[in-house]
C-alpha cells in the first residue's frame, strides 16, 4: 500500500533519516510506466507556486519606548498612581510633600528654571505651547519668548494645580515627555523618601510592540521592514513590521540572543504586559518553482524522494530533489516533471 509523508520541512527530513515510511523504486531506477497495481486512490496536480518557509519563534507583548523617570523634586512621596495607569497632559505623575509633578508633552527636558527675564529659547515655546493646550493663557502667544503673558499663564495654572505661585517653573514640577504614558512599575512608593535625580517611576508609550530573544544562529530570519505575523493571547492574529534589530549579541541563559522588536499594524485589544506570543518569521522564500504537496513525497530504499505520477491507468515512482517547504507544500526538481501532471497523494 502507498505510505506518503504528512510532515514538513525538517520534521520530515528526520523522519526520512530514522528509516520511516519507506517506498521501493524498481531496481535501475529508470522510472519507467507500468501497469498500475496498486493505483493511487487520490491525485493531485503539480503546480508551479511561490513557496514560503516560515519558523515559528515565542515573543513577549510589551509596551514601546520604556523609560525611566526622575524628578528634580525631593521630600517624601505622598501619591504614586496604580502600574498600569494612563497618565495624560496635565496629570500628575507622583506628588512629593502633597505636590503634584505634572507631566506635559514635549521632547526636550527641563533642564533650567523657565521665569521671566530667561532668554529665548525651544524650552519657553514648549511651555507655552502646553499651557495654551491646557485652557491657560487664551492672549499667549506660543513662541520662544518668556512673556508677561506666559508669566500670567503659569501664575493661573500653579494656582489650580496647588503650587505655590510663583510665575517660575522647573523639574520639581513639570517633566516633558512625547505623549502619554502607561506606568509599568513604580520605583517610589508612597512613604519613600526621594531626592532629585532618583527614579521614580518606569513609564511606557501606549503602543504596543513585540519583543523578541532571537537566537543569534537565527538572524537571518529578522530583516528590517519586513512583514511578521503574531498569534495573541487568546487567539487573536495580528500583523506587523519588524522596526528594531539588535547589532550587539548578548548571553541569555544558554544561548547568545539579539534583540528584536516588531511593531503591530493595531493595538491588540489585550492589556496584558509581557504576555507570550508566538511570532511567525519568513525564514525561506522560492519563487515560480514546482511544487507538491508534502504528502505526495515518498521515501526511497535508496535515500532521497519520489512522487508517484499517474498517467491514466499507469503509475510510476519518479526521483525528485526536495527543496523549500511552505504551507503544507514542498519544491520538487527532477527529470521529466511539469506543472500539470498528476501525482498520487494519500486518501483523506
Amino acid at each position: 500500500m502507498r505510505r506518503g509523508l504528512a510532515l514538513s520541512g525538517a520534521a520530515l527530513l528526520a523522519v526520512v533519516a530514522a528509516g520511516a515510511a519507506i517506498a521501493v523504486l524498481a531496481d535501475g531506477g529508470t522510472g519507467a510506466a507500468t501497469p498500475a497495481t496498486a493505483q493511487a486512490t487520490a491525485t493531485t496536480a503539480i503546480t508551479r507556486q511561490d513557496l514560503v518557509d516560515t519558523k515559528t519563534l515565542t515573543g513577549a507583548l510589551t509596551y514601546s519606548g520604556r523609560r525611566h523617570l526622575t524628578t528634580g523634586a525631593a521630600g517624601t512621596v505622598t501619591w504614586v498612581p496604580d502600574d498600569g495607569a494612563v497618565v495624560r497632559r496635565g496629570r500628575s505623575l507622583l506628588k512629593v510633600d502633597r505636590k503634584p509633578v505634572t507631566l506635559m508633552y514635549g521632547t526636550l527636558p527641563l533642564y533650567r528654571p523657565l521665569h521671566l527675564g530667561v532668554s529665548d529659547g525651544p524650552d519657553v515655546k514648549q511651555l507655552e505651547r502646553n499651557l495654551k493646550a491646557l485652557g491657560y493663557g487664551e492672549d499667549l502667544t506660543v513662541d520662544d519668548h518668556f512673556s508677561h503673558a506666559t508669566y500670567l499663564a503659569l501664575l493661573n495654572w500653579q494656582h489650580d494645580r496647588g503650587l505655590p505661585q510663583t510665575g517660575q517653573v522647573d523639574d520639581t514640577q513639570v517633566v516633558f515627555l512625547p505623549s502619554a504614558v502607561r506606568v509599568t512599575d513604580v520605583k517610589a512608593p508612597v512613604g519613600a523618601r526621594t531626592a532629585p535625580g532618583r527614579q521614580v517611576l518606569t513609564v511606557s508609550d501606549l503602543n504596543r510592540l513585540v519583543h523578541l530573544d532571537l537566537d543569534s544562529n537565527d538572524q537571518t530570519l529578522a530583516e528590517k521592514g519586513a512583514k511578521v505575523t503574531v498569534e495573541l493571547p487568546g487567539g487573536e492574529k495580528a500583523t506587523g513590521r519588524i522596526t528594531e534589530v539588535g547589532t550587539v549579541a548578548r548571553s541569555s541563559g544558554e544561548k547568545t540572543v539579539i534583540d528584536v522588536e516588531i511593531t503591530l499594524t493595531k493595538n491588540p485589544k489585550t492589556k496584558l504586559d509581557q504576555a507570550p506570543v508566538e511570532v511567525e518569521l519568513v525564514s525561506q522564500r522560492r519563487r515560480n518553482v514546482l511544487a507538491v504537496p508534502v504528502e505526495a513525497l515518498l521515501a526511497l530504499r535508496e535515500g532521497g524522494f519520489g512522487v508517484e505520477i499517474v498517467e491514466g491507468s499507469l503509475t510510476r515512482l519518479a526521483p525528485v530533489k526536495v527543496g523549500a517547504f511552505g504551507s503544507g507544500k514542498v519544491e520538487i526538481t527532477g527529470d521529466g516533471l511539469r506543472e500539470g501532471m498528476k501525482v498520487g497523494v494519500p486518501a483523506e
